[in-house]
């Protein structure tokens, strides 16, 4: 996916996401993020917007942290949030090819990096957004193509480093097969950090198998176990040891 249409996601799920925010309040409680509410969630996404926007717009080239999430409510909050995502598209829009800053994941270059990066979290968090009106079957959709996209961050990126919690002895190889794309990933399990190849070859012990967008929430832990749209076949081990150590955190 281009890096152009990274940033299109992104301006798109961050207007849905204030969008839920609005409609449901600050203090409905965020379903897919057990003990977070809307407040919760507005806060630790705005304060990552500016996180990022900071790396693209003055060229950092060192980490930085955050800076902190504000005591703000209501429609105040909102605001905060809503001002910190057009900054963050304005600098990415706006940012040179050869922009030269600090990222954490491989990726073909810093603006790339920070455009996909931004727009999955952003992504995600919409649906978290959602899921505090209560929409499962009515959510707004992740078209396959970015949906495809962000399994490739998620099992390439941020579990192909070794602080990935994913680890299990005996070994085994966990397959990810999309229904609606041409993609697939093999993840090889072990005591050591997960390695994943993007190709079908070799035996997999257990494989998930469904649509781009129910496999990118699954994954992501927005989707219940057992969801009906993935098809876990083989030993669901490996599926129950993803879901209870993949979580990413702060």
């Amino acid at each position: 996916m281009e890096t152009a249409e990274h940033i299109k996601h992104l301006a798109r799920e961050g207007q849905l996401l204030a969008e839920a925010a609005e409609q449901a309040g600050s203090d409905a409680e965020v379903r897919t993020c057990p003990g977070w509410t809307v407040r919760d969630l507005l806060r630790h996404t705005g304060m990552v917007h500016r996180w990022a926007t900071a790396f693209v717009a003055d060229g950092h080239t060192s980490y930085r942290p955050g800076g902190g999430e504000p005591d703000l409510h209501g429609a105040a909050l909102l605001d905060w949030y809503r001002e910190g995502h057009d900054l963050l598209v304005a600098a990415l829009s706006c940012a040179p090819e050869d922009l030269g800053c600090w990222t954490f994941l491989p990726a073909p270059s810093p603006l790339a990096f920070w455009a996909r990066r931004q727009a999955h979290e952003t992504t995600v968090h919409r649906v978290d957004a959602e899921s505090a009106l209560g929409l499962v079957a009515g959510r707004s959709p992740v078209g396959p193509e970015l949906a495809a996209d962000g399994i490739d961050e998620l099992l390439c990126g941020f579990h192909g480093r070794d602080k990935s919690r994913v680890r299990t002895d005996p070994p085994g190889a966990l397959r990810v097969r999309t229904t609606d794309t041409d993609d697939v990933w093999t993840v090889t399990l072990s005591a050591d950090a997960p390695r994943t190849t993007r190709t079908a070859d070799g035996p997999a012990e257990c494989e998930l198998t469904g649509p781009a967008e129910a496999l990118y929430l699954s994954l992501w832990n927005r989707l219940p176990a057992g969801t009906p749209a993935v098809t876990v076949t083989g030993d669901d081990r490996l599926a129950r040891l993803w879901r209870e150590t993949s979580p990413v955190t702060w």
